[in-house]
C-alpha cells in the first residue's frame, strides 16, 4: 500500500516534504523538514539503498521529527530536517550526485541546513558545498562529529547508570553494542578506557575486527546481540532494533546508544518500561551530532561543542526525573521536555524566516538565525 504522505505529515506534524529527480547522474532525492520553530531544519543527509521510496519517505518523516525534538532538548536554536538520497553509498562516482544534491538544498533558500549522515562522508559535503552554503560538517571545520556524538552517548550512559544503579561507574559493567561504526568505535574506546566489558556486533567484519584489536571486545554474530548476558545495551547502527522480536530477549537493565529511532513503536517504550528496562531516549543521548553542527555554524571551539555535549548527562538526569515524578516511560518525558521548550519559543516566534526576522503572535520582534 501506498504511504498517503499528507496524512503521515499532519499525523507527525511536518511542514514540508519535497522530492527531486537528476537522471544525469540517477540522482533521487528527498527533504523533510518538519518544524522551523526554534531556526532552520537542521538534519543530515542519509545515502541507503531504500527497498522503496514509501521507505524512503517514512525514514525521512522520522528522522526528521526527531531532529527537532533532538535540537529542542538540546536547548540549540535549530528546527528539525533530514534528507535521504536513494542508492547504493559504496558507488565511488559521487561528485555529480552531490552536487545534485547541494543544488536540491540551495532552492529551499535555508530553511534546511543538511550534514553527515549514513552513507555519506565529510568529502561529500564538500561536493555540496560547491552548490550552497546550507552545508556544514566540513573538512577542516567541525568535520565528522562522530567523536561529539560518541562521548554525549557514553555520558548519557554513565547517567543511566546513577539512576539504574546509584552510581555512574561504568567499571565491570557489561555492554553489548551494536554496530562499529564511527560512534560506535569512540564509544567503546570511552568504555574500554573505564573499565567496562564490550560484546561487539557489526555486519561488516573489518569493522569489528578494528574495534576488537582496539578495545579487546567480544565479537558475537550481529543476531546473537540481543541474546547476550550484558548490563547494558547500545544500539548504534540502523533503528528499529528494539522491536517485537528482540524485546523479549534483551537481557538488560538499560538500553542507551547512538541509533536513530531505537524503538520500533513508541509501545515498545512502554514495553521496555513495564519490563523496568531503563531506557535513555536516542534524540537525547546522541545529540552530540547536532551540537557539533551548531558549534561549527557559530565558529564554537571544539572544547565548547564537547562541553555542551556533557550536558546530555544532566538533561538525561531530568528527563529520568519528569518519568518518575509524573509516571510516564522516558520516551514521553523526552517528547515532554522537548514540546514545552518548542511551544515556549512559538510565542514569539513563528516560522523561520531566511533569515528575516518574523513577528510573534504577540506583534514583538522575534530573531532568526541567520546562517
Amino acid at each position: 500500500m501506498a504511504t498517503d504522505i499528507f496524512a503521515q505529515m499532519k499525523t507527525m506534524g511536518h511542514e514540508q516534504v519535497l522530492l527531486s529527480n537528476d537522471p544525469s547522474c540517477g540522482y533521487l532525492g528527498i527533504v523533510a523538514i518538519h518544524d522551523t520553530t526554534l531556526g532552520p531544519a537542521l538534519g543530515g543527509t542519509r545515502f541507503w539503498q531504500y527497498e522503496s521510496t514509501d521507505e524512503a519517505i517514512i525514514d525521512a518523516l522520522r528522522l526528521s521529527r526527531g531532529m527537532t525534538y533532538k535540537s529542542a532538548v538540546a536547548g540549540i536554536n535549530l528546527g528539525g530536517g533530514k534528507s535521504v538520497i536513494i542508492g547504493d553509498n559504496h558507488r565511488p562516482d559521487r561528485e555529480a550526485l552531490f552536487r545534485a544534491h547541494g543544488r536540491f538544498i540551495e532552492t529551499l533558500g535555508g530553511r534546511y541546513i543538511t550534514a553527515e549522515d549514513i552513507g555519506t562522508s565529510p568529502a561529500d559535503m564538500e561536493y555540496i558545498k560547491l552548490e550552497t552554503d546550507h552545508v556544514a560538517g566540513l573538512l577542516g571545520l567541525s568535520g565528522d562529529p562522530s567523536p561529539v556524538t560518541a562521548y554525549g552517548v557514553y555520558v548519557g550512559m554513565k547517567a543511566a547508570a546513577r539512576v539504574c544503579w546509584g552510581k555512574d561507574d561504568l567499571s565491570g559493567k557489561t555492554v553489548a553494542v551494536q554496530g562499529c561504526g564511527k560512534v560506535a568505535s569512540h564509544l567503546a574506546q570511552h568504555l574500554h578506557e573505564e573499565g567496562a566489558r564490550l560484546i561487539v556486533t557489526d555486519i561488516d567484519a573489518e569493522k569489528v575486527k578494528r574495534v576488537v584489536e582496539a578495545t579487546g571486545a567480544r565479537a558475537v554474530d550481529p543476531e546473537e546481540i540481543y541474546d547476550q548476558d550484558a548490563d547494558v545495551y547500545a544500539p548504534c547502527a540502523l533503528g528499529a532494533t528494539v522491536n517485537d522480536d528482540t524485546l523479549p530477549r534483551l537481557k538488560v537493565d538499560i538500553i542507551a546508544g547512538g541509533a536513530n529511532n531505537q524503538l520500533a513503536e513508541d509501545r515498545h517504550g512502554d514495553l521496555l518500561e513495564k519490563r523496568g528496562i531503563l531506557y535513555a531516549p536516542d534524540y537525547v543521548i546522541n545529540g552530540g551530532g547536532v551540537i557539533n553542527v551548531y558549534g561549527e555554524l557559530h565558529r564554537w571551539p571544539a572544547e565548547r561543542s564537547l562541553k555542551k555535549a556533557g550536558e546530555i548527562y544532566e538533561t538525561l538526569l531530568r528527563i529520568f526525573e519528569i518519568a518518575r515524578t509524573d509516571r510516564i516511560p522516558t520516551y514521553r518525558a523526552a517528547d515532554r521536555l522537548a514540546e514545552q521548550r518548542i511551544a515556549a519559543v512559538a510565542g514569539l516566534d513563528r516560522m523561520w524566516m531566511g533569515g528575516q526576522r518574523g513577528r510573534g503572535v504577540a506583534g514583538q520582534q522575534g530573531s532568526g538565525v541567520q546562517i
